[in-house]
């Protein structure tokens, strides 16, 4: 049975402070965005998208029908060999320009992120989009030092890019895939995730104001229809974020094609704190890795290993600081918590919470008044979690973290690695060695040690095994966007 906890009385509350959604403007309704200019869908349709912390529709989007994919794909055809003919130097400074626009319309790109995702305006703010300017920013500047990157050798542009983009970061997550694209001379198809299509709408008006050549970046917003549509098309390269099935499909179309691909798909990642670390210090990087975001990061601290010794005290700050966490309107900047991306979302982790209780753990959930519109779903933290536990193996996506125990650092990297999945890990020590002893051994692409959820456009970032393979940021992220020959 679930245990629900009053909400522990605070010495004092918060006055809500909102963002002012008047900093934001939203057309009626938003086209396609192909050869540069925004285009009615010839064989689509148009859906609302909704704000899923009051379930209001925002704006009209039009979905791509598979003729609108393939006349993006033309467009972007059209533009490949004028864009990779360029110098590199004038590619920079076309991506320096979209990093500067990105800065200077932050304030309305984080509004609309946490309309249209439901995530806190913080994160948005503070995270999401310098972030995504800081991409720009980064593969500007590497634009013409490819050769550097490379070591000398010869190297030429893929071609033509089909991009999609899941709904957990998708200013974020665009930007990480088409600034590298550019930089190495290709040109662009992107699809964002249907949930979320207004900020990769809004960046289709940054790259007009921009002034790129029309076609070098074409923006079709869909459902999972367009998405295949895209990967099957005439595209020479395909880079996918989003679940492990879905990246299968994906692999097992282009298998034999000769195309590229990257895939960065799920993540069941698990965060280590050892008895020797700073355990206030661990807990609030507890909550950043799985609450902040509501655990909407495929990277998500989502399985909490804690040694024995410490485990009882752990627990017990975690819960003390979850019972203060703000859950509700994501524009407000007091709030830690916001809404579930859409009512798919909700429901799958309504049900794995439910065959976590079914299986023996034991449910915390704090108490707090949950908005009577809108997905929400409490902080949640299960206790005595076995390892096979569905909710120990399967990706939740939401604000839920289970907690096991171990006794020796070689249990707990073989807890950690005991996993379909190897994007990413936490390790909290203040024993210097342990730390690079143990990190040496997870099987994870990332691993972060007394910190959680960082992420630098200068690092690589990608998993193992059903986690994806291939690598996106830093120099690391030229490589699946050139051909490299010999030096």
């Amino acid at each position: 049975m679930a245990t629900v906890t009053p909400r522990a009385a605070l010495t004092w509350d918060y006055a809500p402070a909102p963002e002012s959604r008047d900093a934001a403007t939203l057309r009626e309704s938003y086209d396609l965005f192909i050869g540069g200019q925004f285009v009615a869908p010839t064989d689509g349709t148009r859906v609302q998208t909704i704000n899923p912390a009051t379930e209001e529709a925002l704006a009209e989007v039009s979905f791509a029908g598979p003729g609108d994919v393939a006349l993006a794909v033309s467009a972007a055809r059209e533009a490949a060999a004028s864009w990779a003919a360029l110098p590199a130097l004038e590619r920079g400074k076309y991506l320096f320009r979209i990093a500067r626009l990105i800065q200077e319309r932050a304030r309305e790109l984080a509004i609309v992120e946490s309309l249209d995702g439901g995530k806190p305006i913080r994160e948005s703010r503070d995270v999401d989009v310098p972030l995504a300017a800081a991409h720009f920013f980064s593969y500007a500047g590497w634009a013409d030092k490819l050769s550097y990157a490379l070591g000398g050798r010869s190297f030429a542009p893929r071609g033509v890019v089909g991009q999609v983009v899941p709904w957990n970061f998708p200013l974020l997550m665009a930007a990480w895939k088409l600034a590298p694209a550019l930089a190495c001379g290709n040109t662009a198809v992107l699809k964002p995730a249907e949930t979320t299509p207004l900020t990769a709408l809004l960046l289709a008006e940054i790259i007009q104001e921009a002034d790129l050549p029309p076609g070098v970046v074409n923006i079709v917003t869909g459902d999972g229809a367009a998405g295949a549509a895209l990967v099957r098309s005439d595209v020479d390269k395909v880079a996918f974020t989003g679940s492990t099935a879905v990246g299968k499909e994906i692999q097992r179309a282009l298998a034999g094609t000769g195309r590229g691909l990257t895939l960065e798909l799920g993540g069941k990642s698990a965060n280590i704190v050892f008895e020797d670390a700073a355990l206030d210090q661990a807990v609030e990087g507890i909550i950043e890795g799985i609450f902040f975001n509501q655990g909407h990061v495929c990277c998500a601290g989502s399985r909490l290993l804690l040694q024995e010794s410490v485990a009882e005290e752990v627990v017990r700050r975690l819960w003390a600081r979850m019972e203060r966490l703000r859950v509700g309107d994501p524009l407000d900047k007091n709030t830690d918590v916001g809404a579930i991306n859409s009512a798919a979302q909700l429901e799958r982790i309504t049900s794995l919470v439910a065959e976590g209780e079914r299986e023996g753990a034991v449910r915390r959930s704090i108490s707090c008044a949950l908005p009577e519109h809108g997905y929400w779903f409490p902080p949640t933290m299960f206790l005595g979690v076995a390892p096979a536990n569905r909710i120990a193996v399967e990706e939740i996506f939401g604000p839920v973290v289970s907690v096991t125990t171990f006794r020796t650092p070689a249990e707990a990297v073989e807890r950690a690695n005991n996993s379909a999945y190897g994007l990413a890990a936490g390790v909290w020590t203040d024993n210097g060695s342990k730390a690079f002893e143990v990190a040496g051994k997870l099987r994870a692409g990332v691993v972060w040690q007394n910190t959680y959820n960082k992420f630098d456009p200068t690092a690589a970032f990608g998993g193992y095994k059903e986690s994806g393979f291939g690598r996106e940021g830093g120099p690391s992220g030229l490589l699946p966007y050139l051909k490299v020959g010999s030096a």
